[in-house]
């Protein structure tokens, strides 16, 4: 599932064109140990943006990111994993997508 809304950040402090847009994405992996979200955004770094486990058993992790398509995965217990609920999959290189505008 993915939930968005616009941030509270003054324009004057981003450069042109450069607005940002607040992003939770959220994985239902409720037996997982670990979950972390990987993409392009992150320099696909496996342990930059861990996710935290809601009192449902979903995991959940937001983040700010610019206009325009992005590529992701969620780790679970560091296996890849697309997300269900992605603005679409990019079959080639088996990864979610996440519109942001």
């Amino acid at each position: 599932m993915i939930s968005e809304r616009a941030p509270n950040v003054e324009p004057s402090h981003l450069p042109a064109g450069r607005s940002l847009h607040h992003v939770s994405l959220f994985c239902g992996a409720k037996a997982a140990a670990r979950v972390f979200l990987v993409g392009d955004f992150n320099h696909w770094d496996p342990t930059a943006t861990p996710m935290n486990r809601m009192p449902d058993g979903q995991w959940m992790a937001s983040l700010e990111l610019p206009h325009g398509h992005h590529r992701y995965l969620f780790l679970v217990d560091g296996e890849a994993q697309l997300d269900a609920n992605a603005s679409g999959v990019e079959r080639n290189e088996r990864v979610s997508l996440i519109a942001v505008s």
